[in-house]
């Protein structure tokens, strides 16, 4: 393969990428248009490989930068590359991949695996034995090249490198790397494994085959001097412990003396991998009966790796105290993602769920950016976490005195890692915990005072995990010092600090909730004092905190000394916000929770937030509109409609029949109509990839349009019912378990709807009674879900049951576990009184499964009169038709407090 390059165009694009090194925005940006236009040229891509492979008397950083530019021309035009261009690139690869040079050789692998992913592995069927090949070289640098590609090639192609369509290479390419374990350079070592390591958690074929042989080797480098090749076994034998627990099991005390060592290695990035072992172990059944004869020995190690170094302290500024006037970088504030409204069974068990996620441990605190990336001490905590959700109170005789030995320690730094440990096993070992507290909480209550701010900030973190106990207590005792103090902490002069007492009072907000009520007017005094205070980045979660206490204290707020103290605040920040500015977005939030807590007391202010939601979700849509019909648009962050329609919600649900005017005088139902069918973008171009996956999912935006469908529902009726047979076809279309909070509010406001509908229902019942059905019987179904559909069910019985009745049979047993535990309320009521319509109209319906509606029934605690006589009316119907005889034979399958329930309550 022959092809010279030109020299003054050669040295025009070595001039080209000198400059491309320049910190100059504006010269980068001049930079960035030359390679556009050059880009015009096929063998532009030519000379990019030929000065990364060739030019060796060019500095590194120069040929490097070559190479990454042509493997940003390959990902994006390599399908328009002409073949003999390709061909050449590769050509050239391959001859390059023993460069002396770590960094060429590094880039050439990236080079050889932009080309595979983007032509597939099946266009470069010499790629694999050539590189193969030239691991058997003695020169150390094809043989390490080599490897440092293929590595990158299994990480990219474990699926289809153990496929038919390959002729299965793994076959060949698993034994030959098993080979390497044993290899004079730990370089090579460290990559063999690496390798072998991508192919575990798949269950490749070709790796089950050699699976004992892998293991034997693993083992037999376990004690390598190499910190990389420690690392890789260790990572190796976490994810086998997922996939072959089987074949470790006969090791495992073994292998746990091992991971013991690991978890204390001076290398970091080595005890990080193998603490990772013990939060997959605490995931097997095996965990407690291998684990307990070495609890002893593992959780002073995992008290010890949660200690901040030297260097995390010096990277969290963690010596600097008073740091609160200093402004915060931009690139410091995180994106925050919007949580959609989701209806749940308001007064029911479950609470306000939507998909009934857990928050994920974070290690104590989610540190600043510059150790937001997982690490030993995050993991140690998590690993303690999980390990005491396993062991119970059972560690504490192994846990307590390691906690009488941190906690009350003279050096900050210990004392730090015993309270993030203390509340590392809240959740766990809460039980056998509480004894302690009435002596731990004063004492956490005054570190929250300690004159080290990292001592501080992990204080409030490890207090919110214990929020629950000390609501439950006298308030004076603990709830009242607790606040007093947390609130001092919302105006420390440490920003850290700032911000995880405002997370921490955020959680004691939702545990007490009305029990703040008598200290409102001081808890607002100093939030809003802190909104003068506060920097960007926590002014974002102070106005979390500020939305956390409406929800929790709901219509108490609604007094004017409280709205004089709250609102002038919030509207001045409103009024300042352009509608483009991203900090609109969590005051929206904030504002939502506000009006639908303040109910008639939001009326002053209603009119401009209404007038404004509704501009930022046309301006959204006609930018949604101009994207899709020009590329040279920008998508449109959806985020700011998804929250202007949590914002109407809020307002709906609030002010109830007040906002019937603003909705009279706007185009909400027309742009309601349009958000309701937001669909899944195409992915038009590469700029938009990410757009795609960071701006907020179109399901949420259709989530947040059936939110407030329901609440404008309740609210105005009478400017939604025109819009009946434009919206029923829409709401039938998503009932699709698959996403979760979508169908579950469109479910919700479907029962909302036929409510207020009444028998003009019937002509919408084909369009969704099918899927409710499925969706009822659905296994592993969530239990808001379950109950939403089950309610609305029984709704529509409700107001059309002789068109729901004949399908009783097919939902009415899993209808009746759905509701056996939901408290009493309107929806419930609705509900039962739905299916009492319906067994009147069927009741051969309800035969086979009658034992499940007496149970459902039963969980009744105060029926309504009238409902009470039409529940007894059924089962009294029911007994006279069976006769004395069986309906005692039928009562004797009952649980005891069952029958005696139904004979206390219903007479019979």
């Amino acid at each position: 393969m022959t092809w010279e390059p030109q020299a003054n165009g050669l040295q025009q694009i070595i001039a080209i990428l000198k400059e491309s090194q320049s910190p100059d925005t504006a010269t980068q940006m001049a930079v960035h248009m030359k390679l556009e236009e050059l880009n015009q040229y096929p063998d532009f891509n030519n000379y990019l490989i030929y000065v990364l492979t060739k030019l060796k008397a060019e500095d590194e950083p120069t040929r490097s930068l070559s190479g990454l530019i042509l493997k940003n021309n390959i990902r994006n035009h390599g399908n328009n590359l002409r073949p003999e261009i390709v061909e050449y690139i590769k050509h050239e690869c391959l001859q390059a991949i023993g460069d002396t040079s770590p960094l060429i050789r590094a880039t050439v692998g990236i080079l050889i695996t932009t080309i595979a992913s983007n032509g597939g592995l099946h266009n470069w069927p010499q790629l694999l034995p050539s590189l193969c090949e030239m691991l058997d070289s003695q020169d150390y640098n094809v043989c390490e090249g080599a490897f440092s590609a293929l590595q990158k090639i299994c990480e990219d192609h474990a699926e289809v490198l153990d496929s038919a369509a390959l002729n299965r290479p793994l076959n060949i390419m698993i034994p030959k790397f098993m080979q390497y374990f044993s290899h004079n350079d730990p370089k090579i070592r460290s990559h063999a494994i690496a390798c072998i390591n991508h192919f575990i958690i798949n269950r490749s074929q070709a790796l089950m085959l050699h699976i004992d042989a892998f293991i034997e080797s693993l083992f037999n480098l376990s004690s390598d001097d190499d910190h990389e090749v420690r690392k890789n076994v260790c990572h190796g034998l976490v994810m086998l412990l997922e996939v072959r627990m089987d074949r470790l099991l006969p090791h495992m005390p073994q292998i746990i003396e091992y991971m013991l060592m690991r978890t204390q290695d001076s290398d970091d990035g080595v005890a990080l991998e193998a603490s990772e072992f013990w939060l997959s172990l605490a995931e097997q059944n095996i965990c407690k009966d291998v684990l307990t004869p070495y609890l002893p020995q593992l959780a002073p190690i995992l008290v010890r790796g949660m200690r901040y170094s030297e260097i995390d302290i010096i990277l969290l500024k963690g010596n600097i105290e008073d740091d609160d006037m200093v402004p915060d970088r931009e690139e410091d504030i995180r994106p925050r993602f919007h949580k959609s409204r989701s209806h749940a069974i308001k007064s029911g068990e479950a609470g306000g769920g939507g998909d009934e996620e857990d928050d994920d441990f974070d290690g104590g605190l989610d540190d600043d950016s510059s150790l937001s990336e997982w690490n030993l001490r995050k993991c140690s905590a998590a690993a303690l976490d999980v390990l005491a959700n396993v062991f119970r109170e059972e560690c504490l005789p192994i846990v307590l005195p390691i906690l009488k030995d941190t906690l009350f320690h003279h050096e900050w730094v210990i004392k730090e890692s015993g309270v993030l440990a203390l509340g590392a096993i809240a959740e766990g070992c809460m039980q056998g915990m509480i004894q302690h507290l009435p002596e731990l909480i004063p004492y956490l209550i005054s570190c929250l005072s300690d004159k080290k701010a990292l001592v501080r900030s992990i204080t409030c973190w490890t207090l919110s995990r214990y929020a629950n106990w000390v609501v439950s207590q006298p308030h004076d005792q603990y709830l009242k010092p607790l606040m007093e103090e947390l609130l001092k902490r919302i105006l420390d002069s440490n920003k850290r600090v700032q911000e995880a007492a405002c997370s921490a009072f955020a959680t004691l907000e939702e545990e007490a909730c009305t029990d703040l009520v008598p200290y409102l007017e001081y808890i607002l005094q100093t939030l809003v004092f802190a909104f003068s205070k506060y920097q960007h980045k926590n002014l974002l979660i102070l106005y979390d905190a500020v939305g956390t206490l409406a929800d929790s204290v709901g219509h108490h707020l609604n007094k004017p000394q409280y709205i004089d103290i709250l609102m002038p605040p919030l509207i001045e920040k409103w009024n300042l916000l352009k509608d483009d500015d991203k900090d609109l977005f969590p005051l929206l939030e904030c504002l939502s929770s506000i009006a639908t807590a303040l109910q008639s007391g939001f009326l002053p202010y209603c009119d401009p937030v209404y007038k404004r939601c509704i501009s930022l979700i046309e301006q959204t849509i006609n930018q949604d509109m101009a994207w899709k019909q020009n590329a040279g648009f920008d998508q449109p962050d959806k985020e700011r409609m998804i929250v202007a329609l949590d914002l109407l919600s809020g307002l709906a649900e609030g002010l109830d029949g007040h906002i019937e005017s603003l909705v009279a005088n706007s185009n909400i139902m027309q742009l309601l109509y349009q958000c309701m069918q937001d669909a899944l973008p195409e992915v038009k171009a590469i700029k938009d990839l990410e757009a795609f996956y960071f701006n907020s999912s179109p399901l949420q935006v259709r989530q947040s349009s059936f939110a407030l469908l329901g609440d404008l529902t309740k609210a105005c009726f009478q400017h939604v019912h025109p819009f009946m047979a434009e919206f029923f076809p829409i709401l039938g279309q998503n009932l699709n378990p698959d996403h979760i909070s979508v169908c579950n509010n469109a479910t919700w406001a479907i029962g909302e709807i036929c409510m207020k509908l009444g028998e003009e229902t019937r002509q919408y019942i084909h369009l969704v009674l099918k899927e409710l059905i499925i969706i009822i019987n659905r296994p592993n179904t969530t239990k808001t879900l379950l109950e939403n559909t089950a309610i609305t069910i029984g709704r529509l019985g409700y107001v059309c049951p002789v068109e729901v009745a004949p399908f009783l049979p097919e939902f009415v047993r899993q209808w009746c576990t759905s509701l056996r535990h939901i408290r009493d309320n309107d929806e419930k009521d609705s509900a039962f009184r739905g299916m009492c319509h319906m067994i009147t109209v069927n009741p051969a319906g309800v035969l086979p499964d009658f034992i499940f509606f007496c149970d459902a029934i039963a969980s009744w605690v105060n029926p309504p009169q009238d409902l009470h006589q039409m529940i007894q009316k059924i089962l009294h119907g029911f007994k006279n038709q069976v006769g004395e005889e069986n309906w005692r034979r039928f009562v004797d399958q009952f649980p005891s407090t069952l029958s005696d329930r139904l004979v206390a309550m219903y007479n019979i």
